[in-house]
């Protein structure tokens, strides 16, 4: 008889998980380490897909609802890591996988640590390399999705690093997210993300930032909303009929022109003034709308400032 998943291992005094022979774990058994918002999420998707969880936290505390779903608490993070080879990261940054990982570099020998914290496609290279100087194997991972998203549909994950090593655990890292795999170079997945977070970031600051000069009127933010969804909706059209042009390098002033975005801009700078708000986000705006008008591209399409920022590199 098949042996079940939650009888067919044990573990020893540092809580690793010992596998009796017949038994193989590999896909239904996790360490989660970090456990903030996102990485409560984590642990909670795969104990409720019936995973051996084992977690560690700095602060011990954050274990305790996990724990009392059966979640088992290292008592440190190499108890952590060598209780399982597939080792999840939810950190705010990979300085801190370093800080958590560089005492426990004696269990990492055969582990693959998916590292999905925030940082620097350079970051995840260097990263990746610290990891296979200690016998591990590193997935770089960039989650798609808030903590309430986890485990939910419609969310994914960017994921770059050896192809063999994610297809061996795609199961498992599909229990978070859908899986969205962009080739060997561990640095791929966190440009994806950060491309991502460019837009998403500089979305919600021109949000806040409409907000803010709504209220010095006295216009409450749900009163704009509508209007401000309603143009978002539009952004994907734009981005379709952008794109292309954008891959071919050509902006030719057919449907807008640079000159015209520029009194926009100019027009909004003086709105914000007017209300005594921070004009700081629309003057960077306006200053690279100005570049561009300077670089002689008044009559092309706006998406010609896209050469103005590049001209930086």
């Amino acid at each position: 008889m098949e042996r079940s998943i939650h009888t067919c291992y044990r573990r020893d005094r540092l809580n690793r998980t010992i596998v009796p022979e017949g038994c193989d774990m590999r896909e239904r058994t996790v360490t989660v380490i970090g456990l903030g918002p996102m990485g409560q999420a984590m642990a909670n998707a795969f104990l409720d897909r019936g995973y051996r969880v084992t977690v560690w936290n700095r602060t011990a505390s954050r274990a305790d609802a996990l724990v009392a779903r059966g979640a088992a608490l290292a008592v440190s993070a190499e108890a952590a890591v060598a209780a399982n080879e597939l080792v999840v990261l939810s950190l705010t940054d990979y300085q801190a996988m370093y800080e958590i990982l560089e005492p426990a570099v004696a269990a990492l020998a055969g582990r693959v640590l998916v590292n999905l914290s925030s940082d620097t496609p350079e970051r995840a290279r260097d990263a990746a390399r610290w990891a296979a100087d200690h016998g591990a194997q590193h997935l770089t991972g960039g989650v798609q999705a808030a903590p309430p998203g986890i485990g939910q549909p419609g969310s994914f994950t960017f994921y770059s690093g050896p192809k063999d090593v994610f297809e061996a655990h795609q199961e498992a890292l599909e229990v978070l997210t859908a899986t969205d795999y962009r080739g060997e170079d561990p640095g791929l997945a966190a440009l994806f993300y950060q491309l991502q977070m460019d837009v998403f970031w500089t979305t919600v600051l021109s949000w806040l930032h409409a907000v803010a000069v709504a209220d010095a009127h006295g216009i409450a933010a749900d009163e704009i909303l509508p209007y401000a969804a309603n143009l978002l909706k539009g952004l994907p059209d734009f981005l379709a009929f952008t794109a292309p042009r954008l891959v071919a390098g050509e902006h030719p002033g057919d449907v807008d022109r640079l000159s015209m975005g520029l009194a926009s801009v100019e027009h909004v700078v003086r709105t914000t003034t007017d209300a005594g708000v921070d004009a700081a986000l629309p003057t960077a705006l306006l200053e690279i709308f100005r570049r561009g008008v300077a670089a002689g591209r008044a009559g092309d399409s706006a998406t010609s400032l896209v050469e103005v920022l590049k001209a930086a590199r």
